[in-house]
């Protein structure tokens, strides 16, 4: 069998992150990471095209030999594990053994203050083009992954005049949930499918009139310097801050795990520093 080359595997693992929706700093990043471990494979008698478990777990015993941190090897290992599953060899993960290494989960995830929100909003309706505007009150409003923005279709939508509800069929583990849709979301929802003279299913589409991409979404928000999963996480941060029980948010958010919905009762970085400031002023 020929051998790939790493230079073609690396360019291969490039086209795969575009297709999965990497952002462009993500990419660049785990190009870095992977063509530095495919220096180190050469260096150790391997290579990217017959790439083993035992290949990835010296890299780490390396990495952590060098004094690294857990967490700079956890994000290596992030960016190799990328690359295995562009290879499509998701096994060779398995049983790796890591410094351990913890997230700080004292801190609320990144989400939008009220002032940038508002800020934000006004220049997405300004551009007065409808289907960024749907997409981004959609996104605020419903707190929806992108990837499951990206693959709803019309009948996954019920528009009332009073109320609105969205499906999500295929959502992070499979799990089905239902989510309200706020009039906000249903007046720019309507606004955008209403402008359209197609049938086709797909909620969203691109330029090319086919179902919008992750990347494309995320380009589109990138222009008014906010990623789809800041909106996500000011949606779930705005519902706990109403004091809508933890239990009902994950529901919402389809979060499996229900400590992740509880960082959004954690304080925010700005709230924090805002605390500060007034114990010792």
């Amino acid at each position: 069998m020929t051998r790939i080359s790493d230079a073609k595997i690396i360019s291969n693992f490039i086209s795969f992150q575009t297709t999965q929706g990497s952002s462009d700093g993500t990419i660049k990043l785990y190009t870095q990471i992977v063509t530095k471990f495919s220096k180190w494979l050469e260096m150790n008698g391997g290579c990217l095209d017959s790439l083993t478990r035992l290949d990835i777990q010296n890299y780490v015993k390396y990495l952590s030999a060098k004094g690294l941190s857990a967490s700079t090897i956890e994000n290596k290992f992030a960016a190799i594990s990328s690359l295995a599953k562009s290879l499509d060899k998701t096994n060779i993960l398995q049983n790796i053994r890591k410094p351990q290494y913890r997230k700080n989960r004292n801190i609320a995830p990144k989400s939008l203050e009220r002032n940038d929100r508002n800020k934000m909003l006004r220049e997405i309706e300004r551009s007065l083009n409808l289907r960024t505007i749907a997409i981004a009150y959609f996104l605020l409003y419903t707190g929806l992954r992108v990837s499951e923005l990206v693959a709803l279709n019309r009948q996954d939508i019920v528009l009332n005049e009073r109320s609105g509800t969205v499906v999500v069929r295929k959502g992070k583990g499979d799990i089905e949930r239902k989510v309200p849709l706020p009039v906000e979301a249903r007046i720019h929802l309507k606004n955008y499918l209403d402008s359209r003279e197609d049938f086709k299913d797909p909620v969203f589409l691109s330029n090319y009139q086919k179902r919008i991409s992750i990347r494309s979404v995320q380009r589109i928000l990138e222009k008014f310097y906010v990623h789809p999963h800041q909106l996500r996480h000011t949606y779930c941060r705005e519902l706990v801050c109403a004091g809508i029980d933890i239990s009902t948010v994950a529901d919402l958010a389809g979060h499996a795990d229900i400590n992740v919905t509880r960082r959004y009762s954690k304080p925010s970085t700005i709230e924090l520093e805002d605390a500060i400031e007034r114990a010792f002023s």
